[in-house]
């Protein structure tokens, strides 16, 4: 352990974290609300957001989404599990490596997140101004 004296923390940067943590916390809640009024839950929204949003046309493996999703590789499993039966994705085998299996959206899944990602664009464009300014104030500039 070094002798390193602690950066101060003001009184300013304890608000600005609450803030930044109550705001994540309200937009999660929200999110998993909107999720629900679709059918999904949070957990399979986010699965099928980690597909769509994949870069790689083939579509992600089991393990891009455990690391998308901060699981373990068998949670990852129960959660695809899950969503395949509720005929949210499917598992195909890779083309190259038929020991990899890559995960692709349904026609319902890809309907269901369309609609979620319109509503959380809106509420992200409405929450920028707010967030902006704690940003800034992160960066050591009044806000």
């Amino acid at each position: 352990m070094g002798t390193m004296a602690r950066p101060t923390v003001t009184e300013a940067d304890y608000r600005r974290l609450l803030q930044v943590r109550t705001g994540l916390r309200h937009f999660l809640r929200w999110s998993e609300e909107q999720a629900g009024r679709v059918g999904l839950t949070g957990p399979q929204h986010q699965l099928l957001l980690a597909v769509k949003g994949h870069a790689d046309p083939r579509g992600p493996t089991i393990g891009d989404v455990a690391d998308y999703l901060a699981l373990k590789h068998h949670s990852a499993v129960g959660l695809i599990d899950r969503a395949e039966s509720g005929d949210l994705v499917t598992r195909n085998p890779d083309r190259d490596d038929r020991r990899v299996t890559r995960l692709a959206l349904t026609a319902r899944a890809e309907a269901s997140l369309a609609e979620l990602s319109v509503l959380h664009l809106e509420e992200l464009r409405r929450l920028a101004p707010e967030m902006a300014a704690i940003w800034r104030g992160l960066d050591g500039e009044s806000g």
